[in-house]
C-alpha cells in the first residue's frame, strides 16, 4: 500500500506535489492548534469560569474589530504582486512591513481608545485591550510569511508559530497550576505573537533571506494601498458581523453571556483552518489559470467549491447531534445552555468555507474589491441590526442566528444581487445541491 501511494505520488508534476506538501504543512500546523489549542482553552475556560472567560473573550473580541489595520489587506495582493513581478520582492516585501507596522500602531490606539470610550470605568478591561491590542504591532513581521507562500514554503511559517504556540501553551498551563489572575493570561496572547515573529525572522534568514536587504517604496506603498484600502473598509466589516456579536453580547447581556458564547464559537471555527489552509495553498495555480483560460479558471474554482462544500457537509452534520455533549464534555456544566447555540453556528461553516474561496480567489483575481467593500458592510449592518433586535430577548442564541444569516447573505445571497457575481452564485449553488454528484452517478 506504502509503495503504491508512492508511486502515484511520483506520478504528479513537481509543482502539485510541492502544493500537496504545503498544504500537508498548513494542515499540520491547524491540526496542532486543534488537537493541542481547544484542550487548553477548555481547561482556561474551566479555571476562569464564563464570566472571567467572557471578559477575557469581550477584550480579544474588541482588538479583533480593529486588526484589520494591521494587515491592511495586503495577503492576497502582496502575493499576486510577487507572481507578477519577482523581481522586485525586496521593495514589495519591505513595504508591506512598514504598512503593517504602522497599521499595527493604528489598531493599538483605536482599541485603547474604544475601551475607554465604552467602559469607563472598568479599568481591568482596559489593561487587558491594550496588552492584548500591543500583538497587533508585532503583526508587522507576518510580511515575511508573503514571501514563503510566494515560494510555496509554508512549513517555515509552521515551524516558526508552532515553536512559539508550544511554548506559550505550557505558559497557560503554568498559569492555570499556579492559579494566575485573568490578566496574565491576556500576556500570554500578545507573547506568542511576539514569539512567532521571531521565529519568523529566523525561519527567513535560515532561507538565506535577510531583513536588511528590504527596501520600502513610497511609490509602491501608494499602489499598494490604492488597491488595499477597500480591502480594509471591507475588513472592518468582517471583523464587525465576525465579532460584534460578543462585543454587543457583554455590552448588552453580560459577560458571562460572552463566555458561554465563546466557547461555542470556539469549537464551531476551529474547522476554519480547512478552507483557509487549501485555498493559501491552491491559489497561485488559480491565478494562472485566469490568465491563461476563463473556462480553465471557472472549472478549478467549481472543483474548489465543491471540496468545501463536502467538507462543511461532513463536519455540520455530526456536529448538529452532538453539540451539547461536546461542549458539557469539554467545558463542563457550566456551559451545557451553549448546546442550542453551537448547533446554529455550526452551519455558519458552510458559508464561511465556500466565502473563503469568493474573496480570497474571484474578488482578488477580478479586481473587485469595491464589490467586497459593498456586500461586507452590508452584511456587518444586517448583522448589527439583528443583533440589536435578537440579542434582548435570545441573548447568546440571538447572536448565533444573528451571525448565521448575515453569513448566509454576504457569502452566498449576494453573488445574485451584483450581477457580474452570479457566475460564482450559480457554482456555490452546485456545490451545495451537490450537483457535481448527481452528475458524476448519470456519467
Amino acid at each position: 500500500m506504502l509503495n503504491q501511494l508512492t508511486a502515484a505520488v511520483q506520478k504528479l508534476s513537481p509543482r502539485l506535489r510541492k502544493i500537496i506538501s504545503n498544504i500537508s504543512w498548513l494542515f499540520a500546523d491547524r491540526i496542532l492548534r486543534l488537537g493541542v489549542g481547544v484542550i487548553v482553552v477548555a481547561l482556561i475556560a474551566r479555571y476562569l469560569g464564563p464570566e472571567q472567560f467572557g471578559l477575557l473573550n469581550y477584550a480579544i473580541a474588541l482588538v479583533a474589530l480593529f486588526r484589520i489595520f494591521a494587515t491592511l489587506g495586503l495577503d492576497r495582493i502582496v502575493i499576486r504582486e510577487l507572481v507578477h513581478t519577482p523581481a522586485c520582492k525586496e521593495e514589495i516585501l519591505g513595504t508591506a512591513f512598514i504598512l503593517k507596522l504602522l497599521g499595527g500602531a493604528f489598531a493599538w490606539l483605536l482599541a485603547i481608545s474604544t475601551i475607554f470610550l465604552i467602559r469607563p470605568d472598568n479599568s481591568l478591561s482596559h489593561y487587558l485591550v491594550a496588552i492584548i491590542a500591543a500583538g497587533t504591532i508585532f503583526e508587522a513581521f507576518d510580511a515575511i510569511d508573503f514571501w514563503f507562500q510566494w515560494q510555496i514554503k509554508s512549513k517555515y511559517t509552521v515551524l516558526a508559530k508552532n515553536t512559539a504556540f508550544i511554548i506559550v501553551t505550557c505558559l497557560r498551563i503554568s498559569l492555570i497550576v499556579i492559579q494566575a489572575p485573568l490578566i496574565i493570561f491576556a500576556v500570554a496572547i500578545a507573547t506568542e505573537i511576539l514569539l512567532g515573529a521571531i521565529g519568523l525572522v529566523i525561519a527567513y534568514k535560515f532561507n538565506k533571506q535577510t531583513l536588511l536587504a528590504l527596501r520600502p517604496s513610497l511609490r509602491r506603498a501608494k499602489s499598494l494601498l490604492q488597491e488595499s484600502w477597500p480591502l480594509v473598509i471591507a475588513g472592518v466589516a468582517i471583523m464587525i458581523y465576525l465579532r460584534i456579536d460578543q462585543v454587543m453580547l457583554g455590552q448588552m447581556a453580560g459577560d458571562k453571556a460572552v463566555g458561554i458564547y465563546a466557547v461555542t464559537t470556539r469549537i464551531s471555527s476551529v474547522w476554519y483552518f480547512i478552507p483557509i489552509g487549501i485555498v493559501s495553498s491552491v491559489a497561485p495555480s488559480i491565478t494562472e489559470a485566469k490568465r491563461s483560460s476563463e473556462e480553465l479558471y471557472y472549472s478549478r474554482l467549481q472543483k474548489l467549491l465543491n471540496l468545501m462544500a463536502v467538507l462543511a457537509y461532513s463536519i455540520a452534520i455530526p456536529m448538529t447531534f452532538l453539540a451539547k455533549h461536546v461542549l458539557v464534555i469539554m467545558f463542563g456544566e457550566n456551559y451545557a445552555s451553549g448546546g442550542r447555540v453551537l448547533i446554529i453556528l455550526v452551519w455558519t461553516g458552510m458559508f464561511w468555507f465556500l466565502g473563503i474561496c469568493k474573496s480570497q480567489l474571484w474578488i482578488i483575481n477580478e479586481g473587485r474589491t469595491r464589490y467586497n467593500l459593498i456586500e461586507k458592510s452590508l452584511g456587518a449592518i444586517v448583522n448589527i441590526l439583528l443583533n440589536f433586535w435578537l440579542i434582548p430577548i435570545y441573548q447568546e442564541l440571538g447572536a448565533a442566528i444573528a451571525t448565521l444569516i448575515s453569513y448566509a447573505f454576504v457569502d452566498y445571497l449576494m453573488c445574485f444581487i451584483y450581477p457580474p457575481a452570479r457566475r460564482v452564485g450559480w457554482a456555490m449553488t452546485k456545490a451545495l445541491t451537490l450537483n457535481f454528484f448527481i452528475q458524476r452517478k448519470q456519467n
